[in-house]
């Protein structure tokens, strides 16, 4: 590609074919750009994967000047220069303009524009108001200005800028240029609030359609850290060699994850405000270059990266808005071929985020619960994913049409007929409340309860109140949402999310037709110290744990110890569950660790394999999924603490912890293959023969009850003694 300016008898199509090498567009490309070309302001509202980029590209390389692109992130920025580079003979085409640059970066830049030679500009908000900037954008010929993610703009958007709310004064004092602004996502009322602040209302408007039809969107429930984690593991495992992106609002949980793929062998870097800009571009390019499969990042990573093979987008934490979900999901698959959407959804998140909002204005807070709340309902719903997304950005959808692409429409829950409860609830709005109602007091109206809002209407007195007692609350809140996904009801926006009746709910209330629900799902509000803590629940193989226990009590004879020094039953139970085949995979098992399974492993593994050969069984390919962090540091300190041979007590209270708690620990440690030597202490606490005695009882048990040897020994020694005593008789045995 030179960088000669097209001739104006040049139609688009050529340019298109001369420039990047493409024989047509795709939708709305070439009205936009044609629109553009004939000086006309245009807003553009197009998917992810759609070409946006494309429509001020072409324009900026086919118009004598050069385009200034108004763009929100360095990163963005830099990718959107080297592709644009990428199809040309000349790097001097593009070039950004930002705070990274050196003074020699932006005395070479503005003598690139200056000669003509560079087509696009693409500058950040922050520098665009700068006055030097300015000043030089006085003196060169601007073909158009565009700008990018608009809904930055917006105050409903998932991002606010306010250098963004300036832009239409500072591109007025470069002088009288056409606009484009472009979108992947917004609902109408940021499609108005990005127009008006724009100066805008009048120009072309350009809407593609929001469905992506190669993207399948779910969402699990998110009750444990670690059922979290191995879900994470095992589905990255599974697609392995695919490229995806992992969301997460903060940033110690963007390190904390990275940190827990790359323990369990997946190639995954971190991204987010608090690195070095030099360590961002570096994870970012070993993402595009696919030296790494997956990138940890909070919402700062991805707004406009060109990588068409994104296969998965997992949202860890629930995202601020829909806007920001859709525009984040939208990353995946941008070459047309499918892509997985999964969400992880836990009520307390949501209750977190509104916690978030309440030092902000009382307006703002209105506005973010409101975007929060949809969020919410989209999770829980159990109608098509895909027609509940649409809906909230203003497009009909037959949810026919889904094929499956949704979990809602993959796995069905069973449907009951509600045409009657559909019209009890719309006769309800029309005749009794007559006005613009919350979801909450809808719901309370139909169930009976008396809250403050019901009181302070005197709604409670109305014949009608309670009429719908015999169902549940998520069975109205579900039977509110489907009323409004089918536009029975109005949710007035500006009113923060009131739902009125429509002409069509009133039609429906005459002319019923038959409609079925399944009820929303109900998700666990898991706190987040019950998150951080809950263990998953296994199922056991209970032919196999017969086998195992049998097993143990044959390798414990033979070693002339206790079966429960070979294995703990916990063990047993994880091993029935996993099956694991090779002494890697027993390494992984519940409280075994590396030494015990070289000690012990080989017999078990060997049991377990023919077992699943001979029946056939498909074995889970995640086993533990190894995490570091405040534990592998307690650890630590621990281990070095007892090599120092520094007295329990004082490690307990270094540590900050009782030690009733702090002899738990060490438990926990010795049953996971930690060898531990505590005859230093031990020895300090009584004579040798007494610690003989206690050795030996343990010894002759067949399980590890500490009741039985509190009872044997009568009081002669702590509860906290025998603890110990007994984990160094399992540790010197054991491990």
């Amino acid at each position: 590609m030179s960088n000669s300016i097209v001739t104006e008898s040049m139609d688009t199509t050529k340019a298109l074919k001369k420039f990047f090498g493409f024989d047509s567009f795709k939708g709305n490309q070439q009205a936009v750009i044609e629109c553009l070309l004939d000086g006309n302001d245009c807003f553009v509202i197009m998917p992810t994967g759609a070409g946006k980029s494309l429509c001020y590209q072409l324009p900026a390389l086919m118009m004598e000047g050069t385009a200034i692109i108004i763009s929100p992130l360095i990163a963005l920025m830099k990718n959107q220069v080297d592709s644009i580079r990428g199809f040309s003979d000349a790097d001097n085409v593009a070039h950004f303009l930002n705070s990274s640059l050196s003074k020699t970066d932006i005395t070479k830049v503005k003598s690139d524009i200056v000669s003509g030679q560079t087509k696009l500009l693409f500058v950040a908000p922050e520098t665009l108001k700068k006055d030097e900037t300015l000043d030089f954008l006085r003196t060169i010929k601007v073909s158009f200005v565009a700008v990018d993610e608009a809904h930055c703009i917006s105050e409903w958007g998932h991002d606010f800028r306010p250098e963004y709310r300036r832009i239409k004064s500072m591109v007025k004092e470069i002088g009288n240029v056409p606009m484009i602004a472009l979108t992947a996502t917004a609902t109408p009322k940021v499609q108005y609030d990005i127009q008006k602040n724009l100066s805008m209302l009048d120009a072309k408007v350009f809407q593609s359609s929001f469905n992506r039809t190669n993207l399948y969107y779910a969402v699990k429930p998110k009750t444990s850290k670690e059922q979290v984690y191995k879900d994470i593991v095992t589905y990255i495992k599974s697609h392995q060699g695919y490229s995806g992106i992992i969301y997460c609002l903060s940033r110690k949980k963007v390190e904390e994850i990275a940190e827990m793929l790359a323990l369990n062998g997946i190639k995954g870097l971190p991204y987010h405000a608090g690195l070095d800009a030099k360590t961002r571009a570096a994870n970012q390019d070993a993402f595009l270059m696919e030296d790494t499969s997956v990138i940890v990042a909070t919402i700062a990573f991805g707004m406009g990266i060109d990588k068409p093979d994104v296969r998965f987008v997992i949202h860890y934490d629930v995202p601020k808005s829909l806007e920001g979900y859709y525009q984040e999901t939208g990353r995946a698959g941008r070459d047309g071929i499918n892509g997985d959407c999964i969400m992880f959804y836990n009520p307390n998140d949501i209750e977190k985020l509104e916690k978030f909002l309440k030092d902000k204005p009382v307006a703002e807070q209105e506005i973010g619960t409101l975007l929060i709340d949809e969020t919410a309902s989209y999770a829980e719903s159990s109608q098509c994913r895909r027609k509940y997304l649409l809906h909230y950005f203003g497009e009909e959808y037959d949810d026919s049409n889904c094929g499956e692409m949704c979990d809602n429409c993959r796995h069905p829950k069973t449907k009951v007929d509600v045409t009657k409860d559909i019209q009890d609830l719309l006769k309800v709005l029309d005749t009794t409340l007559k006005g613009e109602f919350d979801m909450h007091h809808i719901v309370n109206f139909a169930v009976g309860q008396k809250s403050d809002s019901i009181k302070s209407y005197g709604h409670f007195n109305d014949p009608a109140f309670a009429f719908g007692k015999d169902k549940d609350k998520i069975y109205w809140k579900s039977l509110t949402r489907l009323c409004h996904l089918n536009n029975f009801l109005h949710k007035n926006i500006e009113k923060y999310g009131l739902f009125s009746l429509t002409d069509k709910g009133r039609d429906f209330i005459k002319n019923p037709v038959k409609f079925q629900m399944a009820s929303d799902s109900e998700y666990k509000n898991v706190g987040e110290e019950d998150f951080e803590n809950a263990k998953v629940e296994s199922i056991c193989d209970e032919v196999l744990i017969a086998m195992l226990r049998d097993l143990r009590k044959k390798v414990a004879k033979s070693q002339n110890l206790p079966p429960y020094v070979i294995f703990q039953d916990p063990s047993l139970e994880d091993m029935a569950t996993k099956y694991p085949i090779s002494i890697e995979d027993m390494e992984k098992i519940h409280g075994v660790g590396k030494s015990k399974a070289l000690k012990f492993g080989q017999q078990f593994v060997d049991l377990i394999k023919t077992y699943v050969e001979e029946n056939e069984i498909d074995r889970p390919d995640d086993f533990v999924v190894k995490t570091s962090g405040e534990k592998s540091r307690k650890k630590i300190a621990i281990i070095q603490n007892i090599d120092k041979k520094i007295d329990i007590e004082d490690i307990a209270k270094s540590l900050g912890v009782e030690i009733g708690e702090f002899i738990e620990e060490l438990e926990h440690m010795v049953s996971t293959g930690t060898k531990l030597d505590l005859m230093y202490y031990l020895t300090e606490l009584m004579d040798e023969e007494y610690l003989d005695e206690i050795f030996d009882f343990f010894r002759k048990q067949e399980d590890d009850n500490i009741e039985n040897a509190v009872k044997h020994f009568d009081g002669d020694f702590s509860i906290e003694e025998l603890k110990l005593c007994r984990l160094q008789f399992i540790s010197d045995m054991s491990n």
